[in-house]
């Protein structure tokens, strides 16, 4: 089974603009190879349970994606995928903000210098569109009931691609 657990962001975390924001969250699992960014960012984007989001997406809101946006956007010759576009990027991290701008999607991988192993991250934050009367970000019903399976599904998806980059070798996923 994926050891993949809840982390705090790691330094130089794109993601981290958002931590004081309103919700965020980050989950870790290690690969035993060098994997780069552009291979963790197709292995996420493509794999099964993705694909199920992206019909959903595609469903509900009428944005469409398919496998070869999904590389594209891995080689950064895309700044927008199914419901999301790009909001920043450097050459281990991928920060995504949906259509909305109320949440983000983060991608990041670190590589182990002595063990030939990769570090890969995956986090989102939810920005509130509403804040207390003491300026706190507030989440809302909805929020609450919705974050125990966000966290189980985040779970969910970093397993399927630190799965899919396990089995394959450098350059090419099953």
């Amino acid at each position: 089974m994926t050891s993949v657990h809840s982390c705090p962001l790691p330094a130089g975390a794109l993601l981290a603009r958002y931590a004081d924001a309103g919700y965020v969250d980050c989950y870790t699992a290690t690969v035993s190879r060098g994997v780069s960014h552009a291979e963790f960012v197709e292995a996420f984007y493509t794999g099964a349970v993705f694909k199920f989001e992206r019909w959903l997406l595609k469903l509900v809101v009428g944005r469409p994606s398919t496998d070869e946006q999904a590389r594209e956007l891995a080689s950064g010759g895309r700044a927008d995928f199914a419901a999301w576009r790009v909001e920043d990027r450097s050459p281990d991290q991928l920060l995504m903000c949906d259509i909305g701008g109320r949440t983000r999607s983060w991608l990041m991988v670190s590589a182990d210098p002595v063990g030939n192993a990769t570090q890969l991250y995956f986090g989102s934050a939810v920005v509130p569109a509403r804040r207390s009367s003491g300026g706190r970000p507030r989440m809302g019903m909805a929020f609450a009931a919705l974050l125990r399976f966000h966290k189980i599904y985040s779970s969910v998806l970093l397993a399927a691609a630190h799965a899919r980059l396990a089995r394959s070798r450098a350059g090419g996923l099953p």
